[in-house]
């Protein structure tokens, strides 16, 4: 797990090394172990090391082979790496180091660039053709990597980060309208390729992009997910069977491919818990788990200790618990906020910033239960969106978007309104090929749109804040395969996630199983009151605020005078939604 960022020029020019140094400083919290460079021609490379494989000075990177002409720069984990190394050396590719990375450089050179179909993992890489004089960008299937983007006439820049290109310099910096609309109206989610500013863009999950000196890009879509029945039927047990075979392979590939100790963070819930009785099932004795929790509100408990310490008691894991105060959620904000490679409303980014913070003092890699609910239809909607009559926009619109187009324009000033975009690309979505049912539609699209920019992206950016490497076994690509092509109303049964509760029997607690669904709860961003309130006020009320013109004033005191009246469908805070992007923008954009 890494940083990465490089440049290159259309122009005939060198690329700007201070502007590589820049970004490579921004980067240096997501690779605290080394940084290196590379710089050839119209082309220059960063990075930044988090060593998880192959701890030698060897596999630092840029890593060039100069015979086969070609230098990359990786962010990630390749955990079939072993198998592809083995069937490089047949082909008579030898290697100098022992690790992921190498394994690209040789897989490019062998198979091009269709070397990314071979490949299993989260990643996000760039790799220097000195041969074709060509750059080639590539990003894992379910994007849980990032990777951004700039460009002009003159200069292509990318990077892990969105801080990283503003640091560099030359971005348009104004508001996207159309990613406006999204961010508040689709729980913050803004879809790749775009980007709350202007000048930024994000390549697509499962997507590569070819740029050659002359600035010819090339787009290619390598992955799709298939989301109808498979030829032959399954019983319900052959079902679960199978989803439990093919996660317990998962869990083991995403512990194996590690030269350091791999923990979880264990919410309490029945994803990572099932993370935990999985990795004892394949054999880890000593298992270091890590909780959160946080101060109580009269609506809601702060914490799920409850259910984590009764996992900790069944598998005797080498547990560590920390509660955390609301003085220091927002004294910490500010950190956590400018940690955000996009602003993202989700009221666990602070907690998993926090925590982060904590399990890194103890270890480089954590599995993380993201993706279980998404994957296995464990929320409370998607019942409520099937039980809906109209279209499919209409069915899942109802549910799930944070604001009516009317509330958008009654939130934006009159130059940011426009069509309702946010409808439009999900109905397109929800429109696409491949999906059987409705629900279907709806999973697939909240797997490969919806999770990536909500919690996907906030686990990487509050890990990797830390120097902190969080993997998901629950978004491997075989287990997302596989449940996209079972039955919605199998995944439903029993409140929803039952493939995943049929697993855990026996193997759980069943208060553990059968708990009402939790969530990583932040109960003081929810609840907005007393300093929190203050807080939000203050940002909202400030000139930087009121210069930027982005909210209607009428709007942002409607909420302020009664901020726990107005909640999203998905239970937010409307007015945490506003001050959120106004800070982030103040931190990261107005600073620079």
């Amino acid at each position: 797990m890494c940083g990465i960022c490089g440049e290159l020029r259309f122009d005939g020019g060198t690329p700007d090394l201070a502007a590589l140094q820049r970004m490579m400083a921004q980067l240096a919290r997501r690779g605290p172990d080394n940084e290196g460079g590379y710089s050839s021609g119209p082309v220059a490379l960063g990075h930044r090391r988090l060593a998880i494989i192959d701890l030698s000075e060897r596999a630092n990177q840029p890593m060039v082979d100069s015979e086969l002409g070609v230098a990359v720069v990786f962010n990630g984990t390749i955990y079939n790496y072993r198998a592809l190394r083995t069937e490089l050396q047949a082909l008579g590719y030898r290697f100098f180091s022992d690790g992921d990375t190498e394994v690209i450089i040789k897989a490019y050179a062998a198979w091009g660039s269709a070397c990314v179909e071979r490949l299993e993992g989260m990643f996000a890489f760039a790799v220097w053709d000195s041969h074709n004089q060509r750059l080639f960008l590539a990003r894992d299937r379910l994007g849980i990597k990032p990777l951004y983007y700039s460009r002009n006439g003159q200069t292509l820049r990318f990077a892990s980060s969105l801080q990283a290109l503003l640091a560099a310099g030359n971005v348009d910096t104004s508001i996207d309208p159309v990613a406006l609309h999204h961010q508040l109206t689709l729980h913050a989610v803004v879809p790749a390729p775009r980007t709350i500013l202007n000048g930024v863009r994000k390549l697509e999950p499962g997507t590569t992009l070819t740029v050659d000196t002359r600035g010819n890009a090339t787009f290619n879509a390598y992955w799709r997910l298939n989301a109808t029945r498979p030829n032959t039927t399954r019983s319900e047990a052959e079902w679960v069977e199978a989803v439990h075979s093919t996660l317990r392979n998962a869990v083991h590939s995403h512990l194996s491919a590690a030269d350091v100790p791999v923990g979880v963070l264990l919410s309490g819930g029945l994803d990572s818990s099932l993370l935990v009785a999985l990795l004892a099932e394949a054999g880890v004795h000593d298992l270091r788990t890590f909780s959160v929790g946080f101060e109580d509100q009269p609506e809601e408990r702060g914490s799920e200790f409850e259910y984590s310490d009764q996992v900790v008691q069944r598998y005797g894991t080498r547990h560590h618990k920390y509660t955390i105060p609301n003085s220091d959620i927002l004294d910490r904000l500010p950190e956590a906020i400018r940690a955000m490679a996009e602003p993202m409303v989700g009221q666990d980014a602070v907690a998993f910033y926090l925590l982060a913070e904590r399990v890194s003092q103890e270890v480089k890699v954590v599995q993380s239960g993201q993706g279980a609910d998404e994957v296995f239809g464990g929320y409370f909607w998607y019942p409520l969106m099937q039980a809906e009559a109209g279209t499919d926009l209409e069915r899942f619109r109802k549910h799930y978007f944070d604001r009516s187009h009317d509330e958008f324009l009654e939130t934006v000033t009159t130059r940011y309104h426009g069509e309702d975009h946010t409808s439009a690309i999900v109905a397109a979505l929800l429109a696409a090929p491949g999906a059987d049912t409705f629900l279907d539609r709806v999973l697939r699209m909240d797997v490969t749109t919806l999770i990536v920019d909500d919690p996907v992206k906030r686990v990487d950016n509050m890990t990797m804040a830390w120097g902190l490497e969080a993997r998901v076994p629950f978004l491997d690509h075989h287990v997302v395969e596989l449940a996209a092509q079972m039955p919605p109303e199998l995944k439903l049964k029993e409140g929803g996630k039952y493939p995943l509760k049929a697993i855990a029997r026996g193997r759980l607690p069943a208060a553990v199983i059968d708990r009402p669904k939790g969530y990583f709860p932040v109960p003081a961003l929810k609840y907005v009151r007393g300093p929190f309130l203050e807080f939000m006020r203050g940002v909202l009320d400030s000139q930087a605020c009121r210069n930027r013109g982005l909210f209607q004033r009428g709007y942002v005191e409607k909420l302020l005078a009664a901020p726990e009246k107005y909640l999203t469908p998905l239970q937010g805070s409307k007015l945490w939604h506003l001050a959120l992007l106004e800070y982030w923008l103040q931190l990261n954009v107005d600073a620079k």
